[in-house]
């Protein structure tokens, strides 16, 4: 586990943002060894060289995200967004199934579901799923994090409810992964995207399905969910994966480059440590906005601040040199390990203003 002084240094050695930056959860920062992994990674295309580094990174990835998952990397596929995840999870149900989500989850999560138009959806307040897993359900999917407000899905009480009534579980990580500790093997399936709290660059995805792949169809398998997959590159892939790469899809291959070293960043200092010093700066200005007067909506535990009536404060605070979202009208902090307590108060000071 870091020390504060090696947290702190090593943070500083990879940031240097020139914004005060409080939007991870639309986006994270780069971090400097991911940046000059991009860069390298494009001058092997400039150059002509071989690529061979480049798919070291795709299963460098894939065993860095299983670490922080808890999870074998057998269990992990690499694609490109959670709705392609959400999709082949969607195919798996037979007609008449019923899911259970949370309202105005994030609709990567919802959406797949919808749109087969045979399946029986039922959405309840996040804080009712657990309680709302009923003889019947098929499966539950929620976020972890909710993206709009930061509430904190009841994981383990919806975990034992969904065994209770038989029912699959199905936990999108992304507003979570890199700051909440996180065990994938606890649910049916999971996915991740990299580019926020992991601080990779866009067009990855992790999917982590059960050993026996959990009745999944890999109805989007190229050539590199082959067994063998140079040798798949013509005709029906002849065997699949025997491993959860069955489920990848064609890997945009810079983005691995650079998410190699972000995970491997986020490994040094520790998902705990991380987490500790995220919320603690969500903390913080909580206990901030108080004292202007404003309520965020609730949130306890999260690295995520919501505050109703001030998202249209986001332009002004924008071109004040200051980052953050509005969301259906609230103002949506989000706090990560570049961020100091000093970028708190900078916040607070400008809608004090």
């Amino acid at each position: 586990m870091e020390t504060t002084e090696t947290f702190e240094s090593l943070v500083r050695a990879e940031f240097t943002p020139k914004t005060i930056f409080l939007n991870t959860a639309s986006n994270g920062l780069l971090p400097a060894r991911a940046v000059a992994a991009l860069h390298e990674a494009a001058l092997l295309r400039a150059e002509g060289r071989p690529l061979t580094a480049l798919y070291e990174d795709v299963e460098a990835c894939r065993a860095g995200y299983a670490r922080l998952a808890g999870v074998p990397a057998s269990r992990v596929a690499a694609g490109a967004s959670v709705a392609a995840h959400t999709g082949v999870i969607a195919a798996s149900l037979p007609a008449g199934a019923e899911v259970l989500t949370a309202e105005d989850d994030f609709t990567s999560v919802l959406n797949p579901f919808h749109v087969r138009g045979d399946l029986k959806i039922r959405s309840v307040p996040l804080e009712r799923v657990a309680e709302s897993v009923r003889p019947g359900t098929a499966l539950v999917a929620v976020s972890a994090a909710q993206s709009a407000d930061g509430r904190i899905a009841d994981l383990p009480a919806l975990r034992e409810a969904a065994r209770a009534h038989g029912a699959r579980t199905y936990v999108d990580f992304s507003q979570a992964a890199g700051w909440l500790p996180m065990d994938a093997g606890a649910y049916d399936f999971t996915a991740s995207v990299s580019f926020k709290w992991l601080l990779g660059p866009h067009g990855v995805a992790f999917l982590v399905v059960p050993e026996d792949f959990g009745g999944l169809t890999p109805m989007l398998a190229g050539w590199v969910a082959g067994e063998e997959p140079w040798d798949s590159c013509y005709g029906p892939v002849a065997e699949l994966a025997h491993s959860a790469r069955r489920f990848d899809l064609t890997h945009a291959l810079f983005s691995f480059a650079g998410l190699r070293r972000s995970l491997d960043l986020i490994e040094e200092l520790g998902v705990a440590a991380v987490h500790d010093h995220d919320v603690a700066l969500a903390d913080r200005f909580r206990a901030g906005l108080a004292a202007l007067g404003h309520e965020p909506l609730p949130a306890p535990g999260s690295a995520i601040v919501s505050v109703p009536g001030l998202g249209a404060r986001q332009p002004d605070l924008s071109r004040a040199g200051i980052e953050v979202s509005n969301r259906s009208g609230n103002l949506r902090a989000a706090f990560h390990l570049y961020n100091t307590p000093a970028d708190v108060d900078r916040l607070l000071d400008a809608l004090g203003s």
